[in-house]
């Protein structure tokens, strides 16, 4: 995915609200061997660009001035009730240097799992992204939980999961977090049915 995007030279909230009014996001590209470097986006096409979930955990083409280089989303920054973009940041990305970088998990086969065609369980995902290392180039897009063989009583963990060559889980101690747990709702009960009962009188 590609993104363009032109450096800028004035900085401060004086110089960003000027930019926004524009309909311009300002921006930073920091790391590797470079200096930070502020920027400008169209915002119209990063909005939409945005609501792609591969934007927010692919390596992405940034075209400055002329010269595309290899970054990562890092951080978004949204006005609090509309839909504006108000500050985005970029990681610059080099081949050899492993990342660590959250990736959002794609639950498939649930509705064929002997929890819910058996039990009529409710699924409930406890947690919709992981953190993980690799090198840029294994980056996925996403991890899939395949949710097919689960039962009533059982539960997926983060340890669970089946990574893509290349990937680790990023360390968190001797941590192993519940990803999806299963649910039964309560049978409902006959209200009426017992109080017909309670009051059929004695023979």
């Amino acid at each position: 995915m590609q993104v363009v995007a032109t450096s800028r030279k004035e900085q401060g909230s004086s110089a960003s609200r000027r930019l926004r009014r524009a309909g311009q996001v300002p921006g930073i590209v920091y790391g590797g061997t470079a200096e930070p470097t502020t920027i400008s986006i169209e915002h119209n096409p990063l909005y939409h660009a945005l609501r792609v979930q591969a934007f927010h955990s692919s390596i992405l083409d940034l075209e400055l001035d002329g010269k595309t280089e290899k970054v990562l989303l890092r951080d978004v920054q949204w006005h609090p009730y509309k839909p504006v973009v108000l500050h985005i940041d970029f990681q610059r990305v080099a081949a050899g240097e492993r990342l660590t970088v959250k990736v959002p998990l794609q639950f498939v086969n649930q509705d064929v799992s002997p929890a819910v065609k058996l039990s009529a369980a409710i699924i409930s995902h406890v947690v919709n992204e992981v953190e993980i290392n690799c090198l840029p180039q294994d980056l996925p897009s996403f991890i899939e939980v395949d949710l097919g063989k689960l039962e009533v009583g059982q539960a997926v963990h983060v340890n669970d999961l089946k990574l893509p060559d290349g990937v680790t889980l990023a360390a968190h101690g001797t941590e192993n977090p519940v990803l999806v747990t299963v649910i039964v709702p309560a049978a409902g009960k006959d209200d009426d049915s017992e109080e017909g009962a309670a009051e059929e009188p004695k023979k």
